[in-house]
């Protein structure tokens, strides 16, 4: 649907933190992505798991707040860490709106680096 992406980090945490530029793929389907920097690192050299949840909770949560047209807050977010990436790589986050009620929004989602997968998710958003 949108051809292109668009910087949705006009404020906040994630702008603090590289911002992230988001695209609608379909009416329950949406893709984000951000470049790594070398602030995004642990120790290791490898991305930081705490900025990795946080990109997987800013992408699907705004895929939420399209869907509903309004706010929505996560209440749950389970990951798994499968691989890792480094600084100046691209990641690419998938969000999928599995199911939506009148109150609760259903979601999975993936990021990944150089085709590899980073990380997968599952989540639910509360609409407020």
């Amino acid at each position: 649907m949108t051809k292109e992406f668009k910087n949705i980090s006009k404020v906040g945490f994630m702008l603090h933190n590289g911002g992230l530029d988001f695209k609608k793929i379909s009416d329950d389907e949406y893709e984000y992505k951000t470049t790594l920097k070398d602030f995004h690192m642990n120790a290791a050299g490898v991305t930081h798991g705490g900025y990795i949840m946080s990109v997987l909770d800013s992408g699907m949560g705004t895929a939420a707040h399209q869907v509903i047209d309004g706010i929505a807050v996560t209440i749950t977010l389970d990951i798994k860490f499968i691989s890792g990436s480094k600084a100046g790589e691209e990641i690419i986050g998938y969000a999928k709106i599995k199911r939506k009620t009148r109150s609760l929004i259903f979601m999975q989602g993936e990021l990944k680096s150089n085709g590899k997968t980073l990380a997968t998710s599952e989540g639910i958003w509360k609409i407020l």
